[in-house]
């Protein structure tokens, strides 16, 4: 029980980790692009990078950090216009060959080094120190220094940690997550404002489960701490909050519309170009912030901002269902916590004197990959809908 409490607790820190959040935020983007437009972008990585570098290299030439993300959005937002204009009314495998490309443009621009002064202000293949534009957030923190431990009354306190309480206690998550799932597709007789309600208490409630059975400790105000991690879940409800908004609007109306039949859409006089264009900037936006937030604990360098996060985005935004509102969240948290879930496992169980030892560390990292492309073959397959999605939301015109 010990070697799973283990395993447990490696995936609690990961679901709550900040650059989980960041990723999040991220494949709420994508689902505007994907999801609700039917734009099929697989250059996400590169509004992430953009956001990265206009924040990190503005605070570096000392500029105020309000004005580094704001400067960090804009340059995102020229990315788009420009990426936008000529490539908007190519549709499916063109348009992703573009985006695709687009991308890895910028991240070698960001490695180049041939031209100085572009590599004094990217860093070249080796980026950005962390150490050199995080103070300014960090000082922003209220919380004292120390580390903190959450949920600090756990398992520990009932029964003595006992087996049976924490067995009882993750059938009891299950039992709420499964609950929750039917909610979010409309199952349980909730609508409106009733089920985002519902929603919104039941994920406190899992949270709270979770954090009693895998109690998460960290410092309060360093690399990857609670200060990051409480800012970053922040700015991903704000996301989602907006997300709805936006989607029960009659622009949100018109990203389905555009999906669904550009045609019908044009017979009726809506301007298709300027709508791809609205969904493309605003995806956008919120990767470029995803990307900000990605980099606050790390360092902005080009590779771990490269096609391999796009790739992630889109296996997270297919696990929780696209053109859905908590599908991305939801997504992004089993896909990242999984991962290190089969890690862990591969690691305590294949790769132990313990066990078996056919692997070692390297190896179970590869094979993570595996079952989780084995696994996300059969997701389109038996259900390419998504955990919350609906198979009508599937109708795309790519």
């Amino acid at each position: 029980m010990e070697d799973i409490q283990g395993i447990l607790n490696a995936m609690m820190r990961v679901a709550v980790d900040p650059q989980t959040a960041a990723v999040a935020i991220a494949v709420i983007g994508l689902n505007i692009h994907f999801g609700y437009t039917g734009l099929l972008n697989i250059g996400q990585s590169a509004f992430m990078l953009l956001g990265a570098y206009g924040f990190a290299i503005s605070i570096t030439h000392d500029i105020p950090m309000f004005f580094a993300v704001i400067i960090g959005l804009l340059v995102a937002f020229v990315f788009a216009l420009v990426l936008g204009v000529p490539t908007l009314k190519l549709r499916g495998d063109y348009l992703a060959i573009v985006t695709i490309s687009a991308a890895e443009i910028v991240r070698y621009v960001g490695r180049s080094v041939g031209v100085e002064w572009l590599f004094n202000l990217t860093g070249g293949a080796q980026g950005i120190p962390g150490s050199q534009y995080r103070d300014p957030f960090t000082s922003l923190s209220p919380i004292k220094n120390g580390d903190t431990t959450l949920l600090p009354f756990n398992y520990h306190d009932v029964g003595g940690g006992s087996t049976l309480v924490r067995v009882i206690g993750w059938l009891l998550v299950i039992a709420v997550v499964w609950f929750m799932v039917r909610v979010a597709r409309g199952k349980a007789g909730l609508t409106g404002g009733a089920r985002t309600g519902a929603l919104v208490g039941l994920s406190v409630l899992v949270l709270l489960l979770a954090l009693f059975l895998a109690p998460v400790n960290a410092r309060n105000t360093g690399v990857d701490g609670w200060w990051f991690t409480l800012v970053a879940w922040v700015l991903v409800a704000v996301a989602t909050l907006l997300v709805l908004g936006l989607t029960r609007s009659p622009w949100g109306r018109a990203l389905k519309g555009v999906r669904e039949d550009e045609d019908a859409m044009r017979s009726l006089g809506k301007n298709v170009f300027a709508i791809k264009m609205q969904a493309l900037v605003i995806g956008g936006l919120f990767g470029a912030l995803g990307g900000m937030i990605y980099v606050l604990p790390a360092t902005v360098q080009p590779d771990a901002l490269g096609r391999n996060i796009t790739f992630f985005a889109y296996t997270a935004l297919l696990l929780g269902g696209a053109a859905t509102i908590w599908g991305p969240v939801l997504g992004s948290l089993i896909f990242f916590s999984g991962r290190i879930g089969i890690i862990a496992i591969a690691n305590t169980y294949l790769s132990s004197d313990k066990y078996l030892n056919v692997m070692n560390g390297q190896q179970t990292s590869q094979f993570a990959f595996i079952v989780v492309g084995v696994a996300l073959m059969l997701l389109v397959i038996f259900r390419p809908q998504g955990i919350l999605g609906d198979k009508r939301e599937l109708r795309f015109n790519v």
